[in-house]
């Protein structure tokens, strides 16, 4: 082999090696950031929500294009009150995926945790009518809410019932419901909302509080009565419990 020759094959080596060493760094980088992403999620199950964010911050700078780790970013202040700053995280989770439903929804749920109805109902009236999307009783029970806390209540109950319809289990479309016609001084459809929910998850301590409130408020005071003592069986040593041992005076 002459010199020549020589000096042309050992650049180009040398290039070659430099594309599979960059090439092996950037696997590594992005198995680490799985990992922590992976571990990240892991914490989340646990609620041990400051070691989540610790984790999801790593994977954030070594996947700073995945969709996945910006909406549990998202989560991770949500579940830590502070909505404000889920915000952004949730945006950029839709920029990088705008199909990413479930980080759309975890939007909306951020607007209506900082009270800003309009723009919650933007997010969810959007995604109500993805057809592909495989859970509309969510955003149509979040479209309830933000409408009762706009005090819109025919409209509040329109899309409670459109998520029934959708899901005749979505206990928390249930109470809603029963929320708004109490609100709406309905206390026979409130009674009878509270006490559907109640038949699918009779476990459900706030209902049992709902309905006693119903009672209440159509002066059925022994049935309201016969709840609060319910709940003091059903759940003692709760807040519940104290609630109802408050509301009955003891």
């Amino acid at each position: 082999m002459t010199r020549g020759k020589l000096f042309w094959i050992i650049p180009a080596l040398l290039s070659l090696a430099l594309v599979a060493c960059n090439h092996q760094t950037k696997e590594v980088k992005n198995y680490q950031g799985e990992a922590s992403r992976d571990l990240g999620e892991a914490y989340m199950q646990e609620g041990n929500y400051s070691a989540a964010l610790r984790e999801l911050l790593k994977a954030e700078k070594s996947l700073p294009k995945d969709p996945f780790v910006q909406n549990d970013l998202g989560l991770v202040y949500m579940a830590k009150n502070r909505p404000d700053l889920s915000v952004p995280y949730f945006k950029k989770a839709i920029a990088l995926n705008p199909d990413y439903a479930p980080a759309r929804n975890n939007l909306g749920t951020a607007y209506l945790a900082l009270k800003k109805w309009d723009l919650a109902i933007e997010t969810f009236q959007s995604l109500s009518e993805d057809l592909l999307y495989a859970s509309p009783h969510l955003p149509l029970t979040n479209l309830g809410w933000a409408y009762f806390n706009k005090r819109d209540f025919p409209i509040s109950v329109k899309y409670y019932k459109a998520a029934i319809h959708n899901n005749p289990n979505f206990v928390p479309a249930y109470r809603g419901l029963g929320q708004t016609y109490l609100a709406m001084n309905r206390f026979a459809e409130a009674i009878e909302s509270f006490e559907k929910g109640l038949e699918i998850a009779p476990r459900f301590a706030p209902l049992y509080l709902n309905l006693a409130d119903a009672y209440t408020a159509s002066q059925n005071r022994p049935a309201a009565i016969e709840t609060y003592k319910k709940v003091i069986a059903l759940f003692p040593s709760t807040e519940y419990a104290e609630t109802a041992k408050q509301m009955l005076g003891d």
